[in-house]
């Protein structure tokens, strides 16, 4: 079923163009609004919020080849057609290939017009319709990760309750030996605690929103009190943490408290898969549009033939798996995505052996002065 009464909007500096197509497409029960140049054009799409554009790309001042660029760039689900001379086809079809989803040429009947039109918003209620398929699938899985999460969550932590019960002596006295066993049954059930909100964080994590709450992040402060929270992991294997942070490193826009998990993960791990009396050297420093930080330690470090899957969900290397270090298989895969929402990019350089770096370029704030 197509969109019975749709909003328009047609950019066309010649008047009687504009006219024609709001007469035709207001008989045929759509809301049309029209614009004399592009600018103009671009303002009213602002407000209107249109289902489908038509754009004439010869026009005075703004083309129309950027009026349909910035249109894509705000928001490619619109509808997209270029009114067009003969002479310009090739220009027609070059717009499409930036966005466009058909074209119209110069001079054209109202049957033409109307065709075209239609074509556009059954386009466009397809688009919807997908769009609001997505956002059912999405609810529905999110749903789901509750109600599974607090399946699996809660015979756990009864369970916890009743093991700490246990060993405080109210069902009676414990022997040495089935308190030894009953601790590590209460260690690992944390463990599978801690590895079940991993993966709800993980499975529910929603950038867009994410993004709403960004603010200014100083990553020099970020590292240093990451680096105290992990100084007493640190001691215990006799491992120095160091920070080299340049001077007057730029603010990045993120969420301190997903960086937060990204610091501690990562200088965690360094600590974690280290030697006794290693290092773990942890750099800030300004590089082109972006801030970067290192975390480079001299402990065990990763295969060759394991890096290209170390952020996937779940995954750890072999020589790790079957080690007494303990770990889920998530810590990175968040990293990864924590990074990612944020307009990063990370990598990972290691020698087995040898030792890891990991770096991450995250993209710096810049504050324009007054009256530039």
């Amino acid at each position: 079923m197509l969109l019975e009464k749709a909003n328009l909007l047609v950019i066309d500096d010649e008047e009687i163009v504009r006219n024609s197509c709001t007469k035709i497409l207001t008989e045929e029960g759509h809301v049309v609004r029209g614009a004399e140049n592009g600018d103009q054009g671009l303002n009213v799409f602002k407000e209107f919020h249109p289902d489908l554009v038509l754009i004439d790309l010869k026009m005075p001042g703004k083309s129309g080849m950027e009026v349909l660029e910035e249109l894509e760039s705000a928001d490619p689900d619109v509808v997209k057609i270029v009114i067009t001379g003969y002479a310009t086809v090739s220009s027609a079809l070059d717009a499409m290939k930036r966005g466009a989803y058909d074209f119209i040429p110069k001079p054209f009947s109202p049957d033409e017009l109307v065709l075209v039109v239609t074509r556009g918003l059954e386009k466009r209620r397809l688009l919807m319709e997908k769009k609001a398929l997505l956002i059912g699938q999405e609810k529905i899985r999110r749903n789901m990760v509750s109600l599974v999460s607090h399946e699996l969550r809660a015979p756990i932590a009864a369970t916890v309750q009743y093991l700490e019960v246990i060993l405080e002596g109210v069902a009676g006295e414990v022997s040495s030996e089935a308190e030894e066993l009953i601790h590590r049954c209460d260690e690992r059930l944390r463990e599978m605690l801690e590895l079940i909100n991993k993966w709800i964080n993980l499975a529910v994590f929603d950038p867009i929103k994410l993004a709403e709450h960004f603010e200014d992040v100083n990553l020099s402060e970020m590292a240093l009190k990451s680096m105290e929270l992990l100084k007493s992991s640190a001691d215990k294997k006799k491992v120095r943490l160091s920070l080299e942070a340049q001077k007057n490193v730029p603010v990045i826009a993120g969420s301190k408290i997903c960086l937060e998990e990204v610091f501690n993960n990562l200088i965690g791990n360094a600590i974690k898969y280290n030697r006794k009396k290693g290092r773990v050297a942890v750099k800030i420093y300004e590089q082109g549009n972006d801030v970067c930080f290192e975390v480079n330690d001299n402990g065990i470090g990763i295969e060759k033939e394991n890096l290209p899957r170390i952020f996937d969900e779940f995954y750890r290397v072999d020589g790790r798996r079957t080690s007494p270090i303990q770990g889920s298989g998530l810590g990175l895969a968040i990293v990864k995505t924590m990074v990612d929402a944020h307009g990063g990019a990370i990598s990972v350089d290691s020698r087995f052996g040898d030792g890891t770096s990991f770096k991450i370029r995250l993209p710096k704030v810049i504050h324009l002065e007054k009256g530039s």
